[in-house]
């Protein structure tokens, strides 16, 4: 299964858990290695501390859904101009409940089947916030 998801270094040890689990998601620094069921991972072209306005035209040229917790993408200037001219997808778990990797990992085994059934093909740009009860569609104005 080739990647689908990319977690950001912000939740780099969730990404970590997510890739063990399943074949298509990476995290920056990600060495590749079998994944889910034994199908092969390739390694990330992206390394942990790449700052947001590199990684977001990455993932998004690469067709990803970019996970992290950044609650400011949408308001620093050179973020939200990658997202909107990229066409990026993202989806922001909300910063108040992932404090630690417990609730980064509630908030994104309660949302995986609203995202894989909602936001995989949906092209983008956009920004969706997940929380431990939905996910709702964040304006991308400043």
């Amino acid at each position: 299964m080739p990647i689908r998801f990319y977690v950001d270094a912000d939740m780099l040890g969730l990404g970590k858990i997510l890739a063990s689990v399943r074949s298509d998601v990476t995290y920056p620094g990600d060495p590749g290695g079998p994944g889910a069921g034994g199908e092969a991972r390739p390694p990330c072209p992206l390394e942990p501390g790449v700052k947001d306005p590199s990684w977001i035209p990455v993932t998004a040229a690469e067709g990803w859904i970019a996970i992290t917790r950044d609650r400011h993408l949408r308001h620093r200037p050179d973020e939200r101009r990658a997202i909107l001219e990229h066409g990026a997808r993202v989806v922001r778990l909300e910063a108040r409940e992932a404090l630690n990797k417990w609730g980064q990992l509630e908030i994104v085994v309660y949302a995986w089947r609203r995202i894989e059934d909602q936001l995989i093909d949906l092209p983008g740009p956009w920004v969706y916030v997940a929380t431990r009860t939905g996910i709702r569609r964040e304006s991308l104005e400043p």
